[in-house]
């Protein structure tokens, strides 16, 4: 598949036999999303051949792709929000006699679809905005059930999905394949790809890269295929000497969360911040940021005492990376250069006016320092691998040159090659006397990046502690309320 002088799939070689969970494994940019996007029939591709169950599958579009036994259910949920679950899931697959719906039919067709999902409280009336982003995900697979799909191609279906809710959707994939469907998993988590899936593919610069049974590789292989090379540590670790404190927060409440929060943040130090979706831990960030009012406590940042807006917080020396990169973090509509600079212009020209030439020599140096792959300064943002737009909009806050840096999710949907270089750029900020408060909801992450971690659990930050002092299944008891947290 060529898009102009771009080869984005260059020999796609792999199959997948009913009852099988095949994983998909690659870095942003190796040709998953592409290949996706010729599975669905969104694309047509260049050359090579495709068959389902032993016929031949050349797909117009992707409703085509749907009535040929092909579901998808995409990272970016594909629902409408004001339409019930009924309607969602027979969107563009209405059954009609003489122009009259046949509702009756129909609703069974829903039912059936409900039903092997075996999550009753999913009503069919349900309206979807109502429902969680798990719930969301479940009425993507029944869309796709509902078509009698043969195949099942989940793309990061756990990114935005508690512990919980992983384990309840594992649970409906296993019913999946002993039902004898096929189903693609394609996941940046590893662990998950070993728990789940019985096989996998790796992709990689557009062709494949190798692959097997899970049972027989390692995490260690999988990262071989995936980058090329051995990836010889992926959580640095440096000694570090805490400076004075930066960060004091002392029973920070916002207006709904979080509820208590208190604590220290030094220079040089990476303070994680664990717990559940819904706990409060974005919500800490926006209220320290000004993003969300303070209902009641302290903060003080440097000399700075009180709150602030955001704008005002950047110039005191804080700033934010939010979890969600399209909405918040980038304007994806603007070149590289733009991004990169938005927040800091007046070093770039004079007498209010930016020069082109230096605004595009101050990208080229983060584009460089933090190993951007792109055209250049004045490639769309929108063109880059998630990686790499993450990797712009950490250099933003570099180049807004901030003291303390509050990292929400930073490595959410990136491989792991770029979760390794974005590792190693936090410890060496850390190294350079900068603070970081850093959220996730991958425990390993905290675990292997932090000097020390606090756990919020309903809104309330518990003490934090030195990480040798903890590990995933205290946290995750912390995190359900099943440790105190005092």
């Amino acid at each position: 598949m060529r898009f102009g002088a771009t080869v984005a799939l260059a020999g796609i070689d792999f199959s997948v036999p009913p009852g099988e969970v095949h994983a998909l494994i690659g870095e942003n940019g190796a040709g998953k999303t592409t290949l996706m996007k010729v599975l669905s029939g969104a694309l047509r591709p260049d050359a090579g051949a495709m068959w389902l169950n032993g016929q031949p599958y050349r797909p117009g579009n992707p409703l085509d792709a749907r009535r040929m036994g092909v579901g998808m259910v995409y990272q970016e949920l594909s629902l409408a929000p004001h339409l019930s679950v009924e309607e969602n899931i027979l969107l563009g697959l209405e059954t009609a006699r003489w122009g009259v719906l046949r509702r009756r039919a129909m609703r069974r067709r829903v039912a059936d679809a409900l039903e092997r999902l075996a999550h009753p409280e999913i009503r069919p009336d349900a309206r979807v905005d109502a429902l969680s982003v798990a719930a969301r995900q479940l009425v993507e697979i029944a869309r796709a059930l509902a078509v009698r799909c043969r195949v099942l191609v989940l793309d990061e279906p756990t990114s935005s999905l508690a512990r919980d809710d992983v384990e309840r959707l594992f649970g409906l994939i296993r019913r999946l394949r002993s039902q004898g469907l096929a189903v693609v998993y394609i996941s940046h988590f590893l662990e998950e790809i070993q728990q789940v899936a019985d096989r996998f593919t790796v992709l990689r610069d557009g062709k494949t890269a190798g692959g097997g049974a899970v049972r027989d590789a390692s995490v260690d292989d999988i990262v071989r295929l995936m980058v090329g090379r051995r990836i010889e540590e992926l959580f640095p670790r440096a000694s570090r000497t805490p400076g004075d404190v930066l960060l004091d927060v002392q029973d920070l409440a916002g207006l709904v969360r979080p509820s208590a929060a208190s604590f220290c943040l030094r220079r040089g130090q990476i303070l994680g911040i664990a717990g559940l979706v819904g706990a409060g831990r974005t919500e800490l960030l926006r209220v320290l940021f000004g993003l969300d009012p303070i209902r009641k406590g302290r903060v003080r940042l440097g000399v700075h005492i009180g709150p602030a807006s955001p704008s005002r917080r950047l110039r005191q020396g804080m700033g934010l990376l939010s979890e969600d990169r399209k909405g918040e973090g980038l304007t994806e509509g603007m070149s590289l250069a733009d991004n990169l600079t938005l927040s800091r212009l007046e070093r770039l020209g004079r007498a209010g006016l930016i020069f082109p030439s230096m605004q595009d020599a101050t990208a080229r140096h983060w584009i460089g320092r933090l190993n951007i792959r792109c055209d250049g300064p004045g490639q769309p943002v929108s063109e880059l691998s998630g990686g790499n737009q993450q990797k712009v909009a950490l250099a933003r806050l570099l180049h807004h040159d901030v003291d303390l840096l509050l990292l929400d999710e930073p490595t959410r949907g990136i491989d792991i090659a770029s979760k390794a270089e974005i590792y190693r750029l936090i410890a060496a900020l850390a190294a350079a006397d900068k603070a970081i408060l850093l959220v996730s909801s991958y425990l390993p992450e905290l675990l292997g990046v932090c000097d020390r971690i606090a756990v919020m659990c309903r809104g309330k930050l518990g003490p934090a502690r030195p990480v040798a002092d903890l590990n995933e299944h205290r946290l995750m008891r912390e995190a359900t309320g099943q440790e105190g947290l005092a």
